[in-house]
């Protein structure tokens, strides 16, 4: 079954590959130079995002570094973490808008504390399929298009982070309890 998948897999890529090009030269389309003009235009918006990413992962590494995530996860109450709210649940949370990265990093450690099948460890996966890395992406794509007012967005994005947190515990509470 996996020689016949690794076949059609191979056979799509293939016709992919060659029928892109051969569709564009079919209907008049400068197909290099349109794939060269499409590799210059990624690469100055890559060079136009460099500031903002740098921006976001000094905020991310100086959060971190401060100590403010520990303390703040260490601020749950005991009755809470009957309910599986330990401080690694709060540190991924927490860490989701800042950086896809570092919450799976946690998410990381959190597994091999507690192991792969236990409720923190699928409870933490469930909140980080649930949100979304929103101050990141949001200085990485408002970067990208030079939009400096993201008036709404950013408040809209950790709204939605809170709600996934939110629903994830209540979803997991009934359904992995």
């Amino acid at each position: 079954m996996s020689e016949i998948s690794s076949t059609i897999s191979s056979a799509l890529f293939l016709t992919i590959l060659c029928g892109i090009p051969l569709y564009g030269h079919i209907h008049g389309v400068r197909v290099y130079e349109a794939f060269v003009e499409g590799g210059r235009e990624g690469f100055d918006t890559a060079v136009r995002i460099i500031p903002y990413l740098v921006a976001i992962l000094v905020a991310v590494g100086m959060f971190r570094s401060s100590g403010a995530i520990d303390f703040l996860a260490g601020l749950v109450p005991l009755s809470l973490q009957a309910y599986g709210l330990t401080p690694e649940i709060i540190a991924i949370g927490l860490t989701r808008p800042l950086s896809g990265s570092a919450s799976l990093g946690i998410l990381g450690e959190t597994i091999s504390t507690y192991g792969p099948n236990s409720y923190q460890a699928m409870l933490g996966a469930v909140i980080t399929g649930s949100s979304e890395t929103t101050l990141y992406v949001a200085a990485v794509y408002f970067g990208a298009v030079s939009i400096s007012k993201m008036r709404y967005a950013i408040h809209a994005g950790i709204i939605a982070d809170v709600v996934g947190f939110l629903a994830s515990l209540t979803v997991c509470s009934l359904i992995l309890r």
